[in-house]
């Protein structure tokens, strides 16, 4: 799969500072954090930001996330 180094810079800056991430870092058994963690198994702007970090910071949000799919 080709990555457009555009798009992956704009979900970069989006999806690391995202408000409802934040809820979830804050409090993961609230409703917002929960939708969170559910959308982000299928959230194309997340597949892009988690593909275009390393493999270390890859692995590092599969272990706080509990993140399986990719």
């Amino acid at each position: 799969m080709r990555r457009n180094p555009i798009n992956s810079k704009i979900m970069e800056s989006k999806c690391s500072k995202c408000s409802l991430r934040a809820k979830y870092d804050k409090n993961p058994k609230s409703l917002m954090g929960r939708f969170w963690r559910w959308h982000i198994n299928f959230c194309p702007g997340w597949k892009a930001y988690f593909t275009s970090l390393s493999p270390e910071e890859q692995s590092e949000l599969r272990k706080k996330y509990n993140f399986k799919k990719l």
